[in-house]
């Protein structure tokens, strides 16, 4: 007998969970690219879009994951021998390093490990030190999906307009746009890069590309852009293919506009307000847990914990063990400790992550928590019982 039937859930930090009106959306026949109602959606998708990660400047879209999305923005505005710096806290500031590199651009790496969010004392270092600024972007992440650690974007802004540094500052808000608060304007991001299935809650394959006139002057000075890669005619499109290089991802844009429609309906204040509760619910619970046992959460500090994902340390192979025991009988898939290698632990087995992005309520959260603290108790693993009652009283308390 296995309580696994039914709906499975799906909480991991991305793709996450798509509603279902996002699916029936995109439940339909192939559509006409040429004229009529898809060509017409355009202009309002673009704006939604811009509502959702606070900006007046532009957008480009592209037919790739979040990857892609780097890519892009280094094609536009970093040439081959340039450098950029890269304070990385967690797997994916290290990869959009390792993106770069293959495109020939000098990557200066400020590791901060894997429990702390970006210090923009040691970005000052940094930036001070590059009397011939050689730096041309500043590569921060602001939630990475690995460590969950949140960092201060607009810490960042400060200390370049402090010196006087011409860096661009691009941020990857592929975990947190639509779940942690991010202002792209009041924030002084030049460049924002995210993909479509996490807060977004469409399913991977769009990746997307803002950026403001500074970014934009930068672009015009480079020597050449692949014509792909290129988001001037992305961003300022005469004619609708021009938006996706060729033919445009048909269904996934139906998916998206449906959920732009849910995002535009709840408002982007009340989404992060959602994610914020939910995020202290969850914090509870893991605290609670750990006053009796081996259980710890990532990041130590709350105000640098992510609101869309959170990542844990069980010991190995007890994190490994977990989510087998919670996928097999009941049906609930937490994410894998991805990036987490310890040196006993090569393959991250002591750690997982809660993905509590885009799509999620009370009752989910709830009976994720549930799940996971019947868990520990089937696998006997040490922990204070009472984590699910700790989340409740966290979700009806007053915000902070």
């Amino acid at each position: 007998m296995t309580l696994a039937n039914g709906r499975p859930y799906l909480a991991i930090p991305g793709p996450s969970v798509m509603p279902d009106a996002v699916l029936r959306a995109m439940h339909r026949a192939s559509p006409n690219i040429y004229e009529g109602e898809l060509i017409g959606m355009m202009p309002g998708l673009t704006a939604d879009l811009k509502y959702v990660a606070r900006t007046d400047g532009h957008v480009a879209i592209y037919i790739a994951n979040g990857h892609g999305a780097w890519e892009a923005a280094l094609a536009n505005t970093v040439q081959p021998g340039d450098k950029v710096l890269i304070p990385a806290t967690g797997r994916f500031g290290h990869g959009w390093g390792e993106m770069a590199e293959a495109m020939g651009i000098e990557v200066d790496i400020l590791d901060h490990g894997r429990q702390s969010p970006i210090d923009p004392e040691r970005v000052r270092t940094a930036l001070a030190a590059d009397t011939g600024q050689r730096i041309k972007a500043v590569l921060a992440v602001h939630v990475d999906t690995s460590s969950s650690v949140r960092s201060d974007i607009a810490a960042l802004r400060g200390v370049l307009d402090d010196l006087g540094h011409p860096a661009l500052l691009m941020a990857d808000c592929i975990a947190s746009l639509a779940c942690d608060r991010f202002e792209m304007d009041a924030w002084g991001a030049d460049v924002m890069v995210t993909g479509s299935q996490k807060g977004l809650m469409v399913p991977p394959g769009l990746g997307f590309v803002f950026f403001n006139d500074r970014a934009d002057a930068a672009r015009r000075a480079m020597p050449r852009v692949s014509r792909y890669w290129d988001w001037s005619p992305r961003a300022e499109p005469e004619m609708f293919y021009q938006y996706f290089g060729g033919t445009a991802p048909t269904h996934h844009i139906y998916g998206l506009r449906a959920s732009l429609d849910m995002i535009r309906a709840e408002g982007i204040e009340a989404i992060w307000a959602r994610h914020a509760a939910l995020a202290r619910a969850i914090w509870a619970a893991a605290e609670c847990w750990g006053q009796g046992g081996p259980l710890t959460l990532n990041i130590a500090d709350r105000t640098h914990r992510s609101h869309a994902v959170t990542a844990l340390r069980l010991g190995a192979p007890l994190g490994a063990r977990l989510r087998e025991w919670t996928a097999r009988e009941c049906g609930v898939t937490l994410g894998i400790g991805l990036g987490m290698s310890e040196p006993d632990d090569p393959k991250g087995t002591g750690f997982f992550r809660f993905g509590h992005m885009g799509h999620v309520n009370a009752h989910m959260v709830l009976g994720l928590l549930g799940v996971v603290e019947a868990g520990l108790k089937a696998l006997d693993i040490p922990h204070q019982a009472g984590g699910v009652a700790a989340a409740a009283e966290a979700l009806v308390a007053p915000a902070p």
